[in-house]
């Protein structure tokens, strides 16, 4: 039941585990996944809902007086024993949870991890776990969950995909006997459009009450599965699905509260992203710099798509320019990189969410978040890569600008799944699945950290 007129609300907190020590990919949480951390896509996703708050418990633990008000901020937990994870998590506006070793063993269970955090945080009423390994997760997803368990009453809740795939018993090799059907009837095998299909754990989110938890369930009580869409089941588990996991963030994918623009505008900082900074001087003092061919092309093709490409530095470098004959815009010895972004956006009657830029300073940061599309080379300073939404992996002068106009182009495609989701939102509830049954079972979750 929902909390009445006046009663405390229950505390619903976040909660993503994120092991250091992943067996399959070294670091795999905060591997770059589409230019973002793979943390940072459920993160993102989690805050944008708007569900997890902070605030009294409906339970306080008798050690600790309740507060007398309702407590402000959101409630979102990344649960790891690892530095750099603590640190991508915090740069997503997590608070962290630094586990035990007892906890962070290849044996240790996400039971095992949710129980810990719950001991240190007697405030949380209701836990929301949910998995790094889920890219495709949407707010909208998130938002109704939360209203199954704290305004429909359900102890827990977790998440569905529907699959049409017939099973076969197996038939374990020296066994004399056949393989038997298992939902099917071969002599009328159905048709995909005639068969409703089944319902499949696809492990991207468990919800569950405090309780019940305690009691050492995940799933239990009154019982409900909410069913996402296919194209958003996606889970990374092996390296093999790392490239077909990033074709399906760029097309469904949840990128922020406002939808995407077409890019019309992209700027580009010429020392450190167009070249790799570094200048040459000779014995008769001329200054020489190296570019690779390939962001040449890049620029090139981003042309032909019709957008403009300008350029800017710091430096007085029109000889540089001269020599590349890029054909380009360019302000040089630019002093406020974002007065002349701010110019150029104004002239060319752009918004922010039209316009791209690539940068690599600490000078390029302000632009970088202004910008509705932003991205720096791998070797970029530490500011510039927090400031950024795309990190690429090749280094300035290296094939970055060919790279950044390549994530640009699957963005461009994005634009319009971001369209047809935006047309989805309001009957997104007519698809999301419930039931009541309210069977216990004490099954614990497939390990994905």
């Amino acid at each position: 039941m929902e909390a009445g007129e006046g009663q405390p609300k229950a505390h619903l907190a976040a909660l993503v585990l994120a092991r250091g020590g992943s067996k399959g990919i070294p670091l795999k949480n905060i591997k770059l996944l589409a230019g973002v951390p793979l943390i940072g896509w459920v993160l993102r996703a989690a805050t944008d809902a708007g569900v997890f708050h902070r605030c009294a418990s409906l339970h306080p633990h008798p050690s600790e007086p309740a507060p007398a008000a309702p407590l402000g901020g959101s409630s979102i937990w990344v649960s790891t024993d690892h530095d750099e994870i603590e640190k991508v998590a915090k740069q997503f506006g997590a608070q962290v949870h630094r586990r035990s070793p007892e906890v962070s063993q290849d044996s240790s269970t996400s039971l095992e991890a949710i129980r810990e955090f719950l001991n240190h945080h007697h405030e949380v009423d209701i836990v929301g776990n949910i998995q790094a390994t889920s890219p495709c997760l949407h707010p909208s997803d998130l938002i109704k969950v939360a209203d199954l368990i704290q305004k429909e009453g359900f102890d827990s809740v977790f998440s569905v995909v529907r699959r049409h795939q017939f099973r076969w018993s197996e038939v374990k090799k020296g066994e004399d006997k056949m393989t038997e059907p298992q939902n099917l009837n071969p002599a009328k095998r159905y048709r995909r459009q005639d068969w409703p299909g089944e319902l499949y754990e696809n492990g991207s989110f468990y919800f569950a009450k405090r309780h019940l938890i305690e009691k050492g369930y995940l799933q239990g009580g009154k019982m409900a599965y909410y069913e996402m869409r296919a194209e958003h089941s996606v889970d990374i588990d092996i390296d093999i699905d790392w490239p077909i996991a990033e074709q399906r963030v760029l097309s469904f994918g949840y990128f922020g509260k406002e939808p995407l623009k077409e890019v019309k505008l992209l700027v580009c900082s010429i020392d450190g992203c167009l070249t790799n900074g570094r200048i040459y001087v000779t014995e008769d003092q001329k200054e020489m710099v190296s570019y690779d061919y390939r962001d040449i092309v890049g620029i090139n093709l981003l042309k032909k798509r019709g957008i403009e490409v300008r350029l800017i530095s710091e430096r007085h470098c029109s000889k540089t320019l001269s020599a590349m004959k890029l054909g380009c815009i360019a302000k040089i010895s630019a002093t406020n990189k974002l007065q002349v972004l701010e110019d150029w956006k104004k002239d060319m009657g752009l918004s922010w969410k039209e316009v791209a830029y690539l940068g690599n300073e600490e000078s390029d940061v302000e632009c970088l978040k202004k910008a509705g599309m932003s991205g720096v080379p791998a070797d970029a300073c530490t500011v510039a890569q927090k400031a950024a939404g795309y990190i690429c992996k090749s280094s300035g002068g290296c094939g970055a600008v060919r790279e950044f106009a390549e994530h640009i182009f699957l963005l461009l495609e994005k634009v319009n799944s971001a369209r047809k989701q935006m047309e989805t939102v309001s009957s997104a509830g007519e698809e999301a699945g419930g039931n009541d049954n309210s069977r216990r079972g004490s099954t614990e979750l497939i390990k994905k950290e």
